[in-house]
């Protein structure tokens, strides 16, 4: 079964065609609300410089466990 989804909301114009492949190579940068200067400073605090390190990063995933784990909870 073919699974889709439309990110084009939460990416620059210039990655909305892109695949999730091609997209977890990306720059940071490329996800909509990401500055180039923010994605600079992701990469000087958390050596964070495409998608799939932001997702990847340890600080982030436990964060966001955290938030889920708390949402779950309430």
């Amino acid at each position: 079964m073919a699974v889709s989804a439309n990110l084009d909301k939460v990416l620059d114009k210039a990655y909305e065609s892109s695949t999730p492949s091609e997209l977890v190579n990306a720059p940071v940068a490329a996800l909509a609300g990401v500055s180039d200067s923010d994605a600079e400073l992701l990469q000087k605090a958390f050596n964070i410089k495409t998608i799939g390190d932001l997702a990847g990063n340890k600080y982030f995933r436990t964060a966001s466990a955290i938030a889920d784990l708390a949402a779950i909870s309430a």
